[in-house]
């Protein structure tokens, strides 16, 4: 029954990344910008969903949402006060602009972990199922919630399928990946752009963090993991292709499954790392990157 297992719960954790990892690709491709405090903005949701949850006494169903929009909050915050300073800035020069964007995404991630830590410990936290109850499927046994967050992980992933393919605002991201210069032309507002691409992008990171408190649980210890996970994702899937985030997603989270279940817990990020050093030097552009 472990084989069973193991694609059951790989199944539910690689859709839990392909959610954040879709996130961080949008900002990347719309905006250029990696932003390496993901990890943070995710543990923010994640301990304030479950503070507002069950130290506030709200409950698991007004938490939860209000969780996501805390994630939503660090996400305007790190746009508006880390990487739009930045970019905007004349002392800066522009080739070096990116870096600097980098490091203080970087530096900005720190300092939300040691704030968490500060404010709620480094102990693992975990929210209570927003599903009760256990079903048996060939023998195994599965969590309501569980199955309820890779649902709700692929349902999320639709949604945004069919925003971006079928309104004018998500084709006007879309164009803003491809030609931002040409899209000004036609009349659009650049950073109305942007904006809505970090809206998107901070509700996609909030509903994982969540939901991952909610399955395998966090810990302000686990922030530059979740960083370091969505960045393979991004880097293996090819930068800006979503459909490359969507498959590497599904082959880290497998790959560290597989890895918890058969060696140790503890070595579950190793394996996607080797993978990640292999693929750039194999091929840099990732699974279904062009460049």
């Amino acid at each position: 029954m472990l084989p069973l297992q193991i694609l059951i719960d790989g199944f539910a954790i690689s859709s839990l990344y392909a959610l954040g990892a879709i996130g961080f690709t949008l900002i990347f491709g719309v905006s250029g910008v990696l932003n390496l405090a993901h990890g943070g903005v995710m543990l923010i949701s994640a301990l304030l969903g479950w503070a507002l949850a069950g130290e506030a006494g709200l409950g698991t169903y007004l938490g939860t949402p209000l969780g996501v929009i805390c994630g939503m909050i660090a996400a305007y915050i790190t746009y508006f006060m880390v990487v739009r300073p930045i970019q905007r800035s004349n002392a800066i020069p522009r080739e070096e602009k990116e870096i600097f964007v980098l490091t203080g995404t970087l530096l900005w991630g720190i300092m939300i972990q040691q704030g968490m830590a500060y404010l709620f410990s480094d102990n693992p936290i975990t929210m209570r199922p927003l599903i009760p109850g256990v079903a048996s499927v060939a023998g195994v046994r599965v969590p309501y919630n569980e199955i309820m967050i890779a649902a709700v992980c692929w349902v999320v992933i639709g949604l945004l399928w069919l925003f971006v393919n079928r309104t004018k605002a998500g084709k006007a991201l879309l164009a803003a990946s491809m030609n931002p210069r040409g899209l000004t032309l036609l009349g659009f507002e650049l950073s109305n752009i942007y904006l809505l691409a970090w809206t998107l992008y901070g509700v996609l990171a909030g509903i994982a963090g969540v939901l991952l408190a909610s399955f395998l649980g966090v810990s302000t210890n686990n922030t530059g993991q979740l960083t370091a996970s969505a960045f393979s994702i991004v880097v293996l899937g090819g930068l800006g292709s979503v459909s490359g985030s969507l498959m590497a997603a599904y082959v880290v989270g497998y790959l560290e499954t597989v890895t918890a279940y058969l060696i140790a817990p503890t070595l579950r990020p190793l394996p996607a790392l080797l993978l990640l050093v292999l693929v750039v030097y194999v091929r840099p552009q990732g699974f279904l990157g062009r460049r």
